[in-house]
């Protein structure tokens, strides 16, 4: 496993754009906190929906620096991953800087809410958020023939 050089952001974005949920961390008063979340990388930044009311909204408002992990693979030598750090910000579904990040999500995640799944989630989550997240750092791991097997490639 080597994490010792650094990754292009844009290249662990198009590793992992398409990977259907992230690990998000944030700090709370009871130490850290980590939920999977649905999510959509674009160049700048990552988006990450939460519902209202819950722990990590609450560390998000109170101390903004979180974690996002994204791994894939399935067998040990496919394994790779990342995990950003940075800062984040909370923004509602109609907040004017979602209009992208929101269409993209949806279509992303349109497949799994199936038939009478978006009507079920509307129901079910009665106030949806975003996280936004600017990444400040990157750390990547990969344990052969993963997502960042190229990079060992070039030098």
């Amino acid at each position: 496993m080597d994490t010792r050089r650094g990754v292009d952001l844009d290249a662990a974005r198009r590793a992992f754009l398409r990977e259907p949920v992230a690990r998000l961390a944030t700090i709370g008063a009871g130490g850290p906190h980590v939920v999977p979340v649905w999510f959509v990388w674009d160049p700048n930044a990552v988006y990450c929906s939460v519902e209202g009311g819950t722990r990590t909204l609450v560390n998000v408002r109170t101390d903004p620096r979180v974690a996002l992990a994204v791994d894939a693979g399935r067998q040990w030598d496919e394994l790779g991953g990342v995990v950003l750090t940075g800062r984040a910000w909370l923004l509602r579904p109609e907040h004017p800087d979602l209009r992208g990040p929101i269409s993209r999500w949806y279509d992303k995640y349109r497949e799994r809410f199936g038939p009478r799944g978006y009507r079920l989630f509307t129901e079910a989550v009665r106030e949806l958020w975003f996280v936004r997240i600017h990444p400040e750092r990157v750390a990547w791991w990969d344990h052969g023939e993963g997502p960042f097997a190229a990079l060992r490639d070039r030098d």
